[in-house]
């Protein structure tokens, strides 16, 4: 009696756990991006996307963001900043590197609430074969059901790293003060995703 009690509650804690924990989502590439913009001789942004990346793992529980987790793959090689001559320059030794790096990699360790409705997502990004805890500004955009009987959820994170903190050092002054390529690069990225 007391085994068949105990195998009962077990059952019950398992199952309480499927319904409690999160969601897991996949991502729709066609209705997502991943977008940044730095300093172009300090008075112009060079916007550009990597076209290629992969989420490996996305889980989502809208009232809990302890339980929201997410790790990416993003395709060094895949940059696009609408000039070749430039975006060939970036896969090089000077900057990516891609032939020794081809993968830039983000997983999350920490998803917290912050101001104005929005999230910290904390995580470690590896770039260049270097891995730095950084922090992006989370914010959930709604879920829908959509025409085709799925839920779809939207995200968009924001943030700023500084390249040189990757081993991105490359630069070149200029006669009349400064240099070529600004330190600060803002990331954008906009996810749309759909609940398995």
């Amino acid at each position: 009696m007391r085994i068949k009690l105990m195998v009962s509650l077990m059952t019950a804690l398992v199952a309480f756990a499927g319904i409690a924990g999160a969601a897991v989502y996949e991502v729709d590439a066609s209705h997502s991006s991943v977008e940044f913009k730095i300093k172009h001789l300090v008075v112009s942004n060079v916007r550009g996307a990597f076209d290629s990346f992969t989420v490996e793992t996305m889980e989502f529980d809208g009232e809990d963001p302890a339980n929201w987790t997410v790790s990416a793959t993003i395709d060094a090689a895949s940059i696009d900043t609408g000039n070749q001559d430039r975006d060939d320059h970036l896969r090089g030794e000077d900057f990516l590197d891609v032939d020794n790096h081809p993968q830039i990699t983000f997983v999350s360790v920490a998803i917290q609430p912050s101001e104005d409705g929005l999230y910290a997502m904390h995580g470690d990004l590896t770039l260049h074969g270097v891995t730095k805890r950084i922090v992006l500004d989370l914010e959930h955009n709604g879920t829908v059901e959509d025409p085709w009987g799925g839920t779809r959820s939207g995200f968009t994170a924001t943030g700023e790293i500084d390249r040189r903190d990757f081993g991105l050092t490359w630069n070149k002054a200029i006669e009349a003060g400064g240099v070529v390529v600004g330190n600060e690069v803002k990331i954008t990225l906009e996810i749309e995703a759909i609940r398995k």
